[in-house]
């Protein structure tokens, strides 16, 4: 059993199969209480490097373009490329082997070792043989692997799996290596620093690359045209494993081809930028096995030099096959998607991975190799959107898993999962949780024709009680209050939801759309847009309310996110053909338009004025910005921070998807035009995530992620900084929740700046 865990808590090793929602439960308690702590700090190090490093990039974004053209070239040919490739080595004079299944392939690599008369294996870092469980197959046949890299050196001695992608025992603190390497090597070395024990391992592990038979490595790519290898790391000892023994056997994915050497280049500028925020890792290795020089170490007569190239297909061809998951295979394991992941962050690869692949793209992997079953770990990826543009490859990670989550809601009722998610039948299946959360529209609406009696049952406890049972909502959890007047019943009272005449300032003409998260509870956040627009001459009017499909796509409820989406656009038609942008005040929703509603929307009416409102749909508080610029309006002369009641410093948190919608930096530069004071979140999510936060399931996982923000908030506070500003309506409940603090919304802040100038001026 690893150091630290007693016995009440399951170890890694015994969590590994997540197939059932009780034993992922299991992982994520165990996570947060062992290894959360070292997976935090090392995985956001990862993540604020990645920052650093891709900044310095000029070309970033055209390298992604081209590399994620590389992946589906060479995927569409894929066929192509593997006879050339299989070509390519026995002209090398190595030996080609295609392995349909994992087990197929492990039985290969182990025929070669015994013909060989291999005793001793030093093994590379290769997630590819954790896949195939190769180390078993060589165990078997009394062959002894030692893993090279440290960290798999280390899970090695401690019998447990990796729990990342590239840094395999990133959930060990150092101080829990010391533990085992004392207990395991029963040595009386201290042991106390990083260098002392890099030094010990390296000791015990430079013997066996002296002695070894075999060395087996993976491939980070392969070049169909040369068969030429890369190989990628930190430690160079993929390079000795590959170098040294005399029989050398790679083993890789079938998508690790690409056409030729040329097409290395945009790889290797984002891999080590988007992995550990280096320019480029200390060894890569670019070589065409086998080499012809003998082994340097050989004594006597050496032994000719051997080279297999084991290429795994495992479900991979099937999955490219897949319209909706085929995208995976474009992944160059970097890990940026699981180091900017908040939940991945909290509790690791432990909790939120499979027996081998981990993170929210390890999902669709887990499925693909191992079977559907094995990817419910993907429901704790709650869509953020924080990974879409950290991948180098530009793969829709939140997407893959909201088609995972409708499979598996198929499977749980017996059902084979329909090819097709948006046929109404693809969403059969859907528990009474996720109906409850899907249909929050209906909820809504209802509880807002009876505000009083619905508000008083959301804290009645008996009633918490039966919520939790039959819908899985947590009684701990506050429930927000249903408005009365909703947002759209209140703009008529006040005369805010018709077209104004046209006055000195903006010629913009707009919508406010009545999403169902501000128009049922958050209304004063709607007020406030409608009244800053109007008075910076915008003429606003305000939409129809509509479930637009956030709440019900969140549950992988696809079909029906679908019908919803055509019907919002469908509202959205008229205001759009005539002249009118469309603003949203909740950055989830701007999501689904932006980026969800091209899974949604693929033809028809709707399809075709999907680009449009693309283009012409806004962040609330970016519009503003917008709308400042264009007339050339000083900000601090209409919303004079001075003014505020509450003072001029704030701490502002953004939304996760208005991040990666590139809203959020326009909202800082306007309240600091303003006059505002601003120290800003560095968390890439809150941790509420919609109804993620309000599961029982997750609670505990929500407010774990959020500590991070609250721990930055409080700091601010003791600066003396007395308002908090959030931009979504997730943030604002996790914020109350835990800091019992009111946030303001940045249109309510600047709203309040509005009045108080206002009332100023009048004599």
């Amino acid at each position: 059993m690893p150091a630290n865990i007693s016995p009440s808590i399951p170890s890694p090793r015994s969590v590994a199969d997540k197939s059932d929602k009780s034993a992922l439960l299991a992982a994520i308690r165990m996570a947060l209480q062992v290894e959360s702590s070292a997976v935090r700090h090392n995985t956001q190090s990862f993540n604020r490097g990645r920052y650093a490093a891709t900044s310095a990039i000029p070309d970033y974004e055209t390298l992604k373009d081209k590399a994620r053209a590389i992946k589906e070239d060479s995927l569409a040919r894929l066929p192509e490329l593997l006879a050339a490739l299989e070509a390519s080595v026995s002209r090398n004079g190595g030996h080609f082997h295609l392995a349909p299944t994992a087990a197929d392939a492990s039985r290969y690599v182990a025929e070669v070792c015994r013909e060989a008369g291999v005793r001793l294996v030093v093994k590379g870092k290769s997630m590819t043989s954790e896949e195939i469980g190769l180390n078993r197959a060589l165990d078997a046949l009394g062959i002894q692997v030692v893993e090279t890299d440290l960290a798999e050196f280390i899970l090695q001695v401690a019998d447990e799996q990796p729990s990342h992608i590239i840094a395999p025992a990133i959930h060990y603190s150092r101080e829990r290596i010391t533990a085992l390497f004392k207990r395991s090597f029963r040595t009386d070395l201290p042991l106390a620093t990083g260098e002392e024990l890099t030094a010990f391992a390296r000791g015990r592990l430079r013997e066996k690359f002296l002695q070894a038979d075999a060395g087996i490595t993976g491939a980070n790519f392969i070049a169909a045209d040369s068969g030429t290898l890369v190989l990628v790391e930190s430690e160079a000892n993929i390079r000795m494993a590959s170098l040294l023994p005399p029989l050398h056997i790679a083993i890789a994915g079938v998508e690790k081809i690409v056409p030729s050497r040329k097409d290395f280049g945009p790889f290797l500028e984002l891999l080590a930028a988007s992995a550990t925020g280096q320019p480029m890792t200390s060894y890569t290795s670019v070589i065409s096995p086998p080499l012809k020089a003998a082994p340097v170490l050989a004594e006597g007569d050496a032994p000719p030099r051997q080279f297999h190239l084991v290429l795994v297909d495992n479900g991979r061809l099937n999955l490219g096959q897949d319209e909706c998951l085929r995208e995976a295979l474009y992944c160059i394991r970097c890990g940026a998607c699981l180091n900017s992941c908040s939940n991945f962050q909290t509790v690791g690869g432990h909790a939120f991975g499979g027996e081998t692949y981990s993170g929210g793209i390890g999902g669709t992997w887990e499925s693909a190799t191992r079977g559907l079953q094995n990817a419910r770990f993907s429901e704790l990826c709650t869509g953020c959107s924080r990974c879409v543009p950290q991948c180098p490859v530009r793969i829709d990670i939140p997407w893959l898993n909201t088609v995972l989550r409708q499979r598996l809601g198929q499977l749980d009722v017996g059902k084979r999962p329909a090819p097709n998610p948006l046929a109404p039948s693809a969403d059969s299946g859907a528990s009474l949780s996720r109906l409850f959360f899907a249909r929050y529209d209906l909820l809504a609406k209802w509880g807002s024709r009876f505000p009083k009696f619905s508000n008083w049952i959301g804290q009645f406890a008996p009633a918490r009680v039966l919520l939790e049972r039959l819908f899985d909502v947590d009684r701990r959890r506050h429930l927000p209050l249903f408005a009365s007047p909703t947002l759209v019943e209140a703009s008529r009272q006040l005369r805010l939801d018709q077209p104004q005449a046209r006055k000195d300032g903006s010629s913009r003409k707009s919508v406010l759309f009545a999403d169902v998260f501000t128009n049922y509870g958050s209304i004063s956040r709607g007020l406030a847009a409608l009244r800053v627009l109007r008075a910076l001459g915008v003429d606003v009017v305000v939409s129809n309310v509509v479930a637009d499909g956030r709440a019900t796509l969140s549950q992988g409820l696809i079909a029906a996110a679908a019908r919803q989406a055509e019907r919002t656009v469908a509202l959205l038609r008229p205001y759009l053909k005539d002249g009118r942008d469309i603003i949203v005040v909740e950055p989830s929703v701007l999501a689904m338009f932006h980026h969800d509603y091209r899974h949604l929307l693929k033809s028809g009416p709707a399809g075709e004025l999907l680009q449009t409102l693309r283009e012409r749909s806004f962040e609330a508080t970016e519009y503003v910005g917008m709308v400042l610029q264009e007339n050339q309006i000083n900000a601090a002369e209409v919303f004079p921070a001075l003014r505020h009641p509450l003072g001029t410093k704030l701490f502002y948190h953004s939304h996760c998807q208005q991040k990666t919608m590139g809203c959020a930096a326009p909202t800082e530069l306007l309240l600091r035009a303003a006059g505002f004071d601003v120290v800003t979140s560095q968390v890439e999510c809150c941790g509420m995530a919609g109804s993620f936060g309000y599961k029982k399931d997750f609670y505990e996982l929500s407010l774990a992620v959020a500590e991070d923000l609250f721990a930055q908030v409080r700091k601010a506070e003791s600066g003396g900084r007395r308002i908090l500003v959030a931009s979504g309506t997730s943030c604002q409940e996790q914020l109350q929740a835990g800091l019992g603090r009111p946030v303001l919304h940045p249109l309510e802040l600047l709203g309040e700046t509005l009045r108080q100038a206002v009332v100023a001026s009048v004599p």
